[in-house]
């Protein structure tokens, strides 16, 4: 069942989450163990991450340098697939730009149909720890627009293969929107026509990055009303979980601290502090979310349940 479908059916906000795959070498049950203390509110959907290949250089020999490409997590098909077997609710899978040829997005999307899967969430995904900027594969997509068009190519049956006749895919995508806007973006309104641009080319629904002042993820929502981008925008909630996210987020994700809510982080001196101002907060955002008749609230776990779990036994 498509997330707009959920969301269509749906009498009230819908709870969802993310995921991340595990790291390489730990087993599904990690995963798993993540996902259980959540299936008591009911999700009509989970997410799962999407991760490319990173590089390490080691030295030969000859005292040159080799390049090697090492995968740390396993496949998020493989994963979408375990989850939905196991959990009997739809999984759905990122895809990104960077690191994969328009050939290997197509075979994939091909794996996500054959088992059934039909929602994904198009990113253009972040540069590698040993880049300072994007690079996309030689030949794959610079931009997320660019990968749900080619979403968009094979829902009406275009493929790369066009001497081979295949059937239509039927994919519901997804897109990222940004309440404080994409941090390479030059200001808001370029960045709302970015987000404009997707839903043109076939996204039907937008969930947003974190955020912590409600106030911007509303701002956001009516400027995208105001420009025609009419499909529902799903704000993505983060609950802090320890004292390394008080510098790690804004920095990261381009995005500020309400004041309110940095008082309380600067009293913290521990992680178990900390992790109680998220969820503290995060019961706050989601009550003011969900009394403003949000499609769905969107949790970003990190694989880890605790703080979420908390949450939304408050709140669904």
């Amino acid at each position: 069942m498509k997330v707009t479908e959920h969301i269509a059916a749906a009498k009230d906000t819908l709870f969802s989450f993310e995921i991340l795959p595990p790291l390489k070498g730990k087993s599904i049950h990690s995963i798993f163990d993540g996902i259980d203390p959540l299936m008591e509110f009911q999700p009509k959907f989970v997410n799962v991450t999407y991760h490319r290949e990173e590089y390490i250089y080691k030295e030969r020999e000859n005292g040159l340098l080799e390049k090697i490409a090492i995968r740390k997590r396993p496949g998020t098909v493989g994963i979408c697939a375990a989850i939905m077997n196991k959990y009997n609710v739809d999984a759905v899978p990122h895809l990104i730009c960077g690191g994969f040829s328009k050939e290997e997005t197509e075979n994939a999307l091909i794996d996500l149909q054959f088992l059934g899967i039909d929602n994904v969430l198009a990113l253009r995904g972040d540069s590698i720890k040993t880049e300072s900027v994007f690079r996309p594969h030689t030949d794959g997509h610079a931009f997320a627009v660019e990968l749900i068009e080619q979403i968009s190519d094979m829902n009406s049956g275009n493929y790369i293969m066009d001497d081979v006749q295949l059937e239509p895919t039927n994919f519901c995508i997804g897109a990222a929107g940004y309440p404080e806007k994409h941090f390479e973006a030059m200001n808001m309104n370029t960045d709302l026509m970015n987000a404009k641009r997707k839903v043109d080319a076939g996204a039907s629904y937008l969930v947003t990055q974190m955020f912590f002042d409600n106030q911007k993820y509303f701002d956001f929502v009516a400027s995208c009303r105001t420009i025609g981008i009419d499909v529902p925008i799903i704000p993505g909630i983060k609950p802090l979980n320890n004292l390394n996210h008080i510098s790690f987020i804004p920095k990261s994700f381009h995005i500020d601290y309400p004041i309110a809510l940095s008082n309380e982080l600067l009293k913290c001196k521990d992680n178990k502090s900390v992790a109680q101002v998220g969820i503290e907060w995060g019961i706050q955002q989601s009550k003011e979310l969900k009394a403003a008749g949000v499609p769905c609230i969107h949790y970003y776990t990190m694989s880890n349940s605790t703080s979420v779990k908390a949450i939304a036994s408050e709140i669904f």
